[in-house]
């Protein structure tokens, strides 16, 4: 499978590794080619381009930019790039403003979620919440004491979350499906909980995991 990636930072290129690693053919959707210069280095395979290129080139495609900047992204990326794709939304609303005692801000709320506003916008895409409530360093065959941690994801098609759920089990993930897009509601605070011990006590070493 072709994966585009939309996104150069530490998430994109994490993300991108595994995809690599894990055997799929990878374009790096970028505004600035300068951010991954080093990351082509060590991956001559892949290829980058403009966020158009790499929405045009995935069969699946990974929104992995600041969530502020996801709209505009997307935007560049093409509505026609888009249609019919199955999009992996990586983001959180994370709003401008710093912490609280460890807790970040978001600019939606428990009514609207971020992936609801995406999908709102570009209808005809078919978006699963995922990766967004773990650091960049774990997302790819995490190695925890407690054995294998649990993503949560949600979205509208079933087709495009069993696509991701096959995805999560190669990168050492369960996957717990949510629901419909509703359930980002609750997903992407899980965000704001993951940080607070980052902020407070400089952990960033952990997992979420459902237990029954």
């Amino acid at each position: 499978m072709n994966v585009g990636i939309i996104g150069s930072g530490a998430v994109a290129q994490t993300l991108g590794d595994g995809f690599l690693r894990h055997g799929y053919a990878v374009r790096m959707g970028t505004r600035t080619a300068k951010h991954l210069e080093e990351w082509c280095d060590k991956h001559p395979d892949a290829h980058i381009g403009s966020f158009a290129d790499a929405a045009k080139f995935g069969e699946l495609i990974v929104l992995a930019v600041k969530g502020t900047a996801a709209l505009d992204a997307l935007a560049l990326a093409g509505a026609e790039n888009l249609k019919g794709k199955k999009v992996i939304d990586v983001t959180n609303p994370i709003a401008e403003q710093p912490p609280i005692n460890g807790v970040l801000k978001f600019y939606t709320s428990l009514e609207e979620s971020q992936l609801e506003r995406l999908q709102r916008a570009y209808p005809d895409a078919r978006f699963v919440k995922a990766f967004n409530s773990v650091g960049a360093a774990s997302m790819v065959n995490p190695q925890f004491k407690g054995g294998k941690p649990t993503m949560f994801i949600c979205g509208n098609d079933e087709t495009a979350k069993k696509t991701v759920g096959k995805i999560l089990d190669q990168f050492g993930w369960e996957t717990e499906d949510m629901g419909r897009a509703e359930a980002a509601r609750a997903i992407e605070p899980l965000c704001m909980l993951w940080c607070i011990p980052g902020f407070t006590r400089n952990d960033w070493a952990h997992a979420f995991k459902l237990l029954r």
